[in-house]
């Protein structure tokens, strides 16, 4: 007589142990298992938020925050076609000398700026009421009000603008701490001129 245990009950164990280790492992993370034939690629690091922050972050944002290039399409430069971009730049190099020589000179009035400029050939643009332009292509204004303590101040110094063709320019400034002079397209909004902040 036979006194061999049937098979059924070692099955049964196992599958009672498999049935636990799966059930006790729910919601747990694991790391994909390169051996079992997952894909062996790390986790995405989590991005650190502010409390409150919204979850959603534009593509190309640049502070993170939600609507952040709809906020700031304002301050974007158009594009230059490759040829008008050359010639800005040719423009931004006849004027930045000028400017750097009127900044050594600390000659930054509008007037003198003005005066210096027209010297090069360039004819002040016109523009009637409505925006429409109506030829020139140099303007020469103070500088924008900002925002310091409790009120606006305007800053001693001038701004440039010069339309090379539709779509570029070059814009500058002149002031007592600095000055630029670069090629760059047209703003939306202001032109050749780089809008404020706070729109």
């Amino acid at each position: 007589m036979s006194t061999s245990m049937p098979a059924r009950p070692a099955a049964s164990v196992a599958l009672a142990f498999a049935l636990v280790a799966t059930l006790g492992a729910c919601g747990d993370l694991h790391a994909p298992d390169s051996r079992a034939g997952a894909a062996s690629t790390p986790p995405a690091a989590p991005s650190p938020s502010a409390p409150g922050a919204s979850p959603y972050v534009e593509p190309g944002a640049g502070d993170g925050a939600p609507h952040y290039n709809e906020n700031n399409a304002y301050r974007r430069e158009g594009d230059m076609a490759p040829a008008h971009e050359k010639d800005a730049q040719r423009e931004a190099d006849r004027i930045r000398p000028v400017i750097e020589r009127l900044w050594e000179r600390r000659k930054w009035d509008p007037a003198t700026v003005r005066t210096a400029l027209l010297r090069l050939g360039y004819e002040e643009e016109r523009v009637t009421k409505d925006g429409r332009r109506l030829g020139g292509t140099l303007t020469v204004t103070g500088m924008s009000p900002r925002w310091k303590d409790d009120g606006y101040v305007t800053p001693e110094g001038t701004r440039v603008a010069l339309r090379v063709h539709d779509d570029a320019c070059v814009s500058g400034f002149v002031q007592k701490s600095n000055f630029e002079v670069r090629a760059n397209g047209p703003y939306p909004e202001t032109g050749c001129f780089e809008p404020p902040y706070g729109h």
